[in-house]
């Protein structure tokens, strides 16, 4: 059961590698075509949609298909072992296509970029373009130089790049939810992770462009959009017109207010940064989802401060009982990360009581993996045995399956207002779509002419450890 990533940056495992799909009915003829592929986290698949828009003002155009593509890049990510080797694993396959076809650039982009340029252009010569996340605007030059066969790179980190300006070419969307890149960049130092070094410093996109860009986004019939940065609770960002100043909780208004059938979701905040202002504006807000990702990573107060994640577990539990408080009914979810460097029976125990005692809906839990140019590779020995890491891991899933399992049952008889997505994954004759609290419900249609974007009210009448089974009432 490895669902991984650390750093408050969730994996969605189902799209590893997913290839950019061309925008629908593309009648534009391009001069060169572009495959791009995403690992990672959430992050990284916005900012390929950033990259897609960059490379379409320079006439390249989306493929899906590998064998057509004159640029292939891969949109990496770092947050741990085996993100990489996948990667390297897919660098060495696109070389034997090279060989075939002597024209096509390979790229990385992304988080790797920066960490291995050195071995992935000079030593294992898998590559002749490397980007970091901060230079994308940088790519048309990069790829005229790789055309005269150098290898190109440029992985310059900058306080303030924020690509507000370049409108993304939406992924292969449902058309009904999107994301949009609120900030960039992370800077908490938590030991274990590597993003403060791969992302950089972190900054805040100009709060109306970000306004725009959803108010775009629904006047093209999307209905949901998730505000995304590595810890979006910190986003600050002053309107120097008007000297105003726009907290996060202020930026999730203005969105809130561009209608109410327009969902408001974000992603993902550090327990520090959540302000009471935040959690009044989502009660305050019918259109604004309740539920928030807040990582604990451990229950354990000492394997906190080793972590430098800068509060305690009896603050991190006010906390959650403040949320319950102020937004009731608020879904949790939760990182968890098992056998940090020291952690002992007793520190494993905590992790176990502090998610009894939040009773998360559903965690990511994986078990530690250290990166190299962290704090923690740095100062501490990696020191817990696998098997033991991995017992530790076995526990913590098996009590978050009860507790997701004790979560769903607590809403069968109930009635949530659901988004419909598009047809459940296992048939045609059935809507999927999410709760406000985030949970999937799928429920049979019903000849009323719905359709994706749509809102219903569902009552639940049973439930699996993953999803809530309903009707339309």
């Amino acid at each position: 059961m490895e669902m991984f990533d650390i750093a408050e940056k969730v994996h969605d495992e189902t799209r590893q590698g997913e290839a950019f799909a061309p925008f629908k009915a593309d009648a534009n003829a391009y001069r060169k075509r572009f495959y791009i592929e995403s690992y990672g986290c959430q992050m990284n698949f916005s900012d390929s949609e950033i990259v897609a828009s960059i490379l379409n003002n320079e006439g390249f155009g989306a493929t899906r298909n590998l064998e057509d593509a004159d640029l292939v890049l891969l949109n990496t990510c770092s947050i741990r072992e085996k993100a990489e080797q996948t990667v390297r694993k897919r660098l060495t396959e696109f070389r034997k296509i090279k060989e075939s076809k002597p024209g096509m650039l390979i790229g990385v982009l992304g988080c790797m970029a920066e960490r291995l340029k050195a071995k992935l252009l000079e030593e294992e010569k898998l590559v002749d373009i490397v980007v970091g996340p901060d230079a994308y605007r940088s790519l048309p030059g990069l790829i005229e130089e790789a055309e005269t066969g150098q290898k190109a790179v440029n992985v310059l980190l900058s306080r303030d790049e924020t690509y507000a300006d370049i409108s993304p070419v939406r992924l292969d969307s449902n058309g009904v939810t999107a994301f949009i890149s609120i900030m960039r960049g992370c800077n908490n130092m938590c030991s274990f992770c590597v993003v403060p070094f791969t992302r950089g410093r972190e900054r805040s996109r100009d709060a109306l462009s970000i306004v725009q860009e959803a108010e775009n986004l629904f006047s093209r019939g999307f209905k949901e959009v998730t505000l995304l940065g590595q810890n979006v609770d910190s986003y600050y960002w002053i309107n120097e017109a008007t000297n105003e100043t726009v907290t996060f909780a202020k930026l999730m208004e203005m969105v809130a207010l561009i209608n109410p059938l327009l969902r408001v979701r974000f992603s993902t905040s550090h327990p520090k940064d959540i302000t009471e202002e935040v959690l009044r504006t989502m009660a305050k807000y019918e259109n604004i989802c309740n539920y928030i990702h807040l990582p604990v990573q451990s229950g354990s107060t000492r394997i906190l401060q080793l972590m430098n994640r800068t509060y305690t577990r009896e603050w991190y539990m006010a906390k959650v009982k403040q949320i319950k408080e102020i937004v009731p009914g608020c879904g949790i979810s939760a990182d968890i990360i098992a056998g940090f460097c020291t952690e002992t029976e007793e520190d494993h125990q905590d992790t176990l009581s502090i998610m009894e005692y939040s009773a998360y809906d559903m965690s990511y839990m994986f078990f530690y993996s250290e990166r190299p140019g962290t704090l923690a590779a740095r100062r501490y020995k990696d020191d817990i045995p696998e098997e033991i890491k991995k017992r530790r891991l076995q526990e913590i899933v098996e009590l978050q399956n009860r507790l997701s399992l004790e979560s769903n049952k607590r809403d069968v008889g109930k009635i949530f207002k659901v988004l419909i997505e598009g047809d459940s994954k296992k048939s045609t004759a059935e809507w999927k779509g999410r709760s406000s609290q985030n949970k999937m419900i799928v429920f049979p249609k019903i000849n009323n002419g719905l359709k994706p974007g749509d809102y219903v009210n569902v009552q639940v009448n049973e439930c699996t450890q993953a999803t809530l089974l309903g009707q339309i009432i």
